[in-house]
């Protein structure tokens, strides 16, 4: 067997005798040899996988390790997050050690070929190149705002620094695709990458047609390796969902918060390879908000699209976050602006059914501020609800600021859905979640939206299943509460804005337009309304939120 000492200065010993364990004696001499001599680097790929193939999983559960080794968790998670280090760690072993054995051994001559004295965050970029899975889940875990902000920043600096395709490569998808139509349309592109994202890249061009002057847009343009390893991410996902809550008990906490990142995960990256939905929901998305003034989205150009290529206007703007810094005012009007456009906007709309934007965080939002228009970008990841969907949401989100438990339940009960293999007496166990929520609710404390999502949720938890959109109009509310939060800190409530809007609409159309409410629900609005005076103050006379039923089973969030 081949001594690692033989490896000379080709190798830092530390680093790599871990790795070296467990591979047999002829797959170690030929390791050695590829890496001593002048193989290339598809050569020693091939080396390694066939070293793959005949170490078996005991040799990958060292490349697990010794990938920890390379990357310490410690760079990672910084102090104030010490109890999610172990889980970080678990799950990277778990991932790397699964990865299809060419994946796989790809990354390993690739982290032996850098420098030695290469840092472990560029190692780590290394690393999750051109797998768009784990590239997501970072995106998604920086928007947590459970997490500190130096944990969330960090992950944002990884997302930024992704770059795995070379703008030759990009513009040669172009040419293939568009072919005739690059001269018919006198298309002009950059010959750099403006931005790039886990599974795509945008390009600048410019274009024109006959007798028109010539526009600015942007090619979307999906990476040529990410069809090839979607399933493997998707399946790799799933799996490290089942594995971190099979050992839940190890980490001290719940874990379901990143089985449900997980799930989001692999639903934006199953949206985001769809671009042909996209390109149709740009479309529903251009009609929605055409006539609402300050904000506008991107127009689709449809005759340079493909399959795997969407086209668009390029919109101007600063990050909504970075909007304004010295306007404290102006800040406050474009967290209303958010509102507006990303929830009343489709809760009112009249199309039938109304399409949301399900991705809102502050890399989709720009800011346009000589137009004071704000720019809702990258509809990848979009839904539809209908109007009956949306009534009931409205009049769940009315019940909430109005304090009334049986309005809330029964709105609950309506958005819920039939299963026919539900173990749980729904309507009891919506009353009970219910009656708990407004009993431990503080006497002065006005309920809002973001509460009756929170109540969602945990019913939800509780085994009472509710339609896929839904899910996700819960999530952007909680996306946008953050978004909210940065620009404009908690000054602007959405059920305010939400309830503005809904007036705002009626008084200008003087009192025709009430769309999703039908007349009956704006008289059970008005009645609660009247009550609610009186039942604040009887909560407030008595020291408590209400009645003093409490719930027999008690809610997942105790």
């Amino acid at each position: 067997m081949v001594q690692p000492q033989k490896l000379g200065n080709l190798f830092d010993h530390s680093i790599v005798a871990p790795l070296l364990q467990g591979i047999p004696a002829e797959q170690l001499g030929a390791i050695v040899t590829a890496f001593a001599g002048e193989a290339s680097t598809a050569e020693r790929i091939l080396v390694a996988e066939a070293a793959l193939q005949a170490g078996g999983r005991a040799w990958r559960g060292q490349i697990g390790k010794w990938i920890t080794r390379l990357v310490p968790v410690e760079n990672l998670v910084p102090a104030r997050n010490l109890d999610l280090r172990p889980l970080v760690e678990d799950a990277i072993q778990y991932v790397f050690s699964r990865l299809s054995d060419h994946r796989l051994a790809s990354k390993l001559v690739e982290q032996i070929e850098l420098p030695l004295d290469t840092p472990p965050e560029s190692r780590l970029l290394r690393l999750i190149s051109k797998m768009p899975g784990l590239q997501k889940l970072g995106q998604v875990l920086a928007r947590n705002r459970r997490l500190s902000p130096a944990l969330r920043e960090a992950l944002s600096e990884l997302e930024n620094g992704m770059a795995d395709v070379e703008p030759g490569e990009m513009i040669a998808i172009i040419v293939e695709q568009l072919g005739q139509r690059l001269d018919t349309y006198t298309v002009e592109i950059s010959h750099a990458i403006f931005k790039e994202g886990s599974a795509s890249a945008i390009l600048r061009f410019t274009w024109g047609s006959p007798g028109q002057e010539r526009g600015h847009g942007v090619f979307k343009v999906l990476k040529p390796y990410v069809l090839s390893y979607f399933a493997e991410d998707m399946t790799l996902l799933q799996q490290l969902g089942e594995f971190v809550s099979a050992k839940e008990r190890r980490y001290g906490f719940a874990v379901r918060d990143l089985k449900d990142m997980l799930v989001e995960v692999r639903l934006l990256l199953e949206h985001e390879l769809d671009l042909p939905l996209e390109q149709r929901t740009l479309v529903e998305a251009h009609t929605i908000y055409r006539s609402n003034i300050g904000i506008r989205v991107p127009r689709l150009i449809g005759p340079l699209c493909t399959a795997q290529i969407t086209a668009m206007t390029e919109e101007s703007g600063v990050k909504v976050t970075e909007a304004c810094p010295r306007s404290p005012i102006r800040r406050r009007q474009i967290a209303e602006q958010l509102i507006e456009a990303l929830v009343a906007v489709p809760l009112f709309s009249r199309q039938d059914p109304a399409v949301f934007h399900a991705d809102p965080h502050a890399g989709n939002l720009l800011y346009d501020e000589p137009n004071r228009e704000l720019v809702v970008i990258d509809w990848a990841l979009a839904d539809r609800l209908s109007v009956e969907s949306r009534r009931r949401l409205v009049m769940l989100a009315l019940m909430m600021n109005l304090r009334n438990r049986a309005g809330v339940s029964e709105a609950i009960r309506a958005l819920s859905e039939d299963d026919p293999g539900e173990r749980v007496d729904r309507e009891e166990l919506i009353d009970a979640c219910v009656n708990r929520f407004f009993d431990q609710l503080p006497a002065d404390r006005s309920p809002g939206t973001l509460d009756a999502m929170r109540v969602l949720d945990e019913i939800a938890l509780e085994g009472v299943h509710f339609p896929a959109p839904l899910f996700l109009f819960r999530k952007i509310l909680f996306t946008l509460d953050g978004v909210l939060h940065d620009v404009a800190g908690s000054d602007v409530r959405i059920d305010h804005v939400i309830t503005r809007e809904f007036l705002a609409r009626g008084i200008a159309s003087f009192g025709f337009f009430h769309a999703p409410l039908s007349l009956k629900d704006l008289a059970a609005v008005q009645w609660n309304a009247l009550l609610y005076p009186t039942r604040s103050w009887t909560q407030r006379l008595l020291g408590k939120p209400g009645n003093s039923s409490t719930c027999p089973k008690p809610c997942t969030s105790e």
